[in-house]
């Protein structure tokens, strides 16, 4: 399966808010689709399976990626759920919105694509990258990539910044200080039903 490049809203009517695919609200509360006004209860596993989809869809990955990942958190041992949640935060293009760099996660994945942004001094362009504690993530000093950032961080897509992130937005320069905690993950899921889903599919 590719990356989701379909309606967004259509996405966050079926699985709730998601605030790294957009920051519109959606005007109908029931989900798409000719059936969405008949409720039906749920079964055990639709519902893992929706928090999976929460994590693919906020983040913008493929279900490769997110198998792959599964697969590090395990083998990195402790709370499998709470590794995979800290896996894709500390993706660039995730940082690069959690900065401001860009409203969205999609919109910051194109700002990193395009070669805008530097990590320890080095442009990045893989949205994948895995930040670390002690990386220093800047605006490349290009008037076209200051130009396009100033005018993301009058309106970042989320308030706070995360404790394991400090950012001077006069120059544009941000420190990874450490690996973001639990409490600071934005989206509204259950990681350990997600843990229990690629379980059973093993």
């Amino acid at each position: 399966m590719s990356r989701y490049r379909g309606p967004s809203l259509r996405i966050v009517r079926r699985l709730g808010e998601l605030p790294g695919l957009t920051r519109k609200a959606p005007r109908k509360a029931y989900p798409p689709g000719q059936h969405g006004q008949a409720r039906k209860k749920k079964t055990e596993y639709c519902i893992r399976l929706e928090e999976k989809q929460k994590l693919r869809f906020n983040y913008g990955i493929t279900e490769k990626q997110l198998l792959r990942y599964v697969k590090k958190a395990r083998r990195a041992g402790g709370s499998t759920g709470l590794v995979i949640l800290q896996l894709l935060e500390m993706r660039l293009d995730n940082t690069a919105f959690r900065l401001g760099f860009g409203p969205t996660i999609p919109s910051a994945r194109q700002v990193v694509n395009h070669g805008h942004i530097t990590v320890n001094g080095r442009p990045v362009t893989i949205p994948s990258y895995q930040c670390r504690p002690g990386d220093v993530i800047a605006v490349r000093d290009r008037e076209s990539s200051k130009t396009l950032v100033e005018a993301n961080l009058q309106f970042p897509g989320l308030a706070n910044l995360p404790n394991h992130l400090e950012l001077d937005k006069d120059k544009m320069i941000a420190k990874v200080n450490g690996i973001i905690e639990r409490e600071w993950v934005a989206l509204n899921v259950n990681e350990l039903l997600v843990v229990e889903y690629y379980s059973r599919q093993a």
